[in-house]
């Protein structure tokens, strides 16, 4: 979509090129910037809902779910061997279903003073209202005496537990196995939930940097690319500053796709991967946009 609206706008500015139509409308009085002022509102609006659309998951998700179907036959694939921290407890999943929202073969570690003191050993747990409920978890304690003359390893039986409160599946598939397409929620739920427990959330916060700033870099390209173009065809070759205009776009668009991988992988910061090309285009649109403001064709 980002592409298809700068080619778009290339393609209108030709056309209008080549009708005179651009060459009428400065006759008429208007001024550049009147003339850019429809590409940047259109191209912004659409930019808006694009990042609305986010809110949905079938949205946001899409490549990752066409990814699965392609390869598993359905569009949600479970997730196995499933290893993270919460609260201070490391908590294994063996096999995780998001869509029953179910996970099997459950541990939960308990340690206390760098030593383990605790194992749940549960064969079941499923999500519901807000935790992970397990209808039946054996309980394995360590004794804080290790002697011969201590009990030894307790077992017991537990039943109707709750752990790992607003973890919700999806959230977790997506965190802990390195996802990036999250919806908007999702992204400043974990953020929120995580924030307090000492986990990275580098590639979540790249995650909402690329839902809400990169596609800002549609209307930052459609101003510079738009003061570039002459008002008439007797000024330039049409063919020639078309295929440089797509060209650069191209170009702009692949360092970006890059930058934002590198982000996604940690080799750099998302600010650096993300923020930073967006907000360098902004600057130049900026100031491009205050040197025609009063300048009239």
């Amino acid at each position: 979509l980002p592409l298809a609206l700068v080619f778009s706008m290339i393609s209108t500015k030709i056309f209008l090129i080549r009708s005179n139509a651009l060459v009428s409308f400065y006759s008429l009085g208007y001024s550049r910037i009147d003339v850019l002022r429809p590409f940047v509102v259109v191209s912004t609006s659409i930019i808006v809902l694009f990042i609305a659309l986010h809110s949905l998951s079938s949205f946001s998700r899409a490549d990752e779910f066409s990814k699965n179907i392609r390869k598993n036959s359905q569009y949600l694939s479970p997730t196995r061997d499933l290893f993270f921290t919460y609260k201070g407890q490391y908590v294994y999943f063996s096999k995780m279903l998001p869509l029953q929202q179910k996970a099997e073969d459950i541990r939960v570690f308990t340690i206390k003073k760098e030593s383990l003191k605790e194992v749940l050993v549960a064969s079941q747990a499923t999500y519901r209202d807000g935790f992970w409920r397990i209808k039946e978890a054996d309980i394995i304690t360590k004794p804080d005496d290790l002697s011969f003359a201590s009990l030894g390893i307790r077992v017991d039986e537990s039943k109707n537990l709750k752990i790992l409160k607003d973890f919700r599946p999806k959230m977790l598939d997506q965190v802990y196995e390195g996802k990036v397409n999250f919806t908007i929620k999702d992204a400043i739920d974990a953020m929120i939930l995580l924030d307090g427990q000492d986990i990275n959330t580098e590639s979540i916060k790249g995650a909402l940097y690329k839902i809400f700033i990169y596609p800002f870099f549609v209307p930052c390209l459609v101003i510079i690319i738009f003061f570039f173009v002459p008002i008439s065809v007797r000024f330039l070759n049409v063919s020639l500053f078309s295929f440089g205009a797509i060209l650069s776009t191209l170009l702009i668009w692949g360092v970006l796709f890059m930058l934002i991988e590198l982000a996604n992988n940690k080799t750099i910061s998302s600010e650096a991967g993300v923020v930073a090309p967006v907000f360098i285009l902004f600057l130049i649109a900026f100031r491009q946009w205050r040197k025609y403001r009063q300048v009239p064709s």
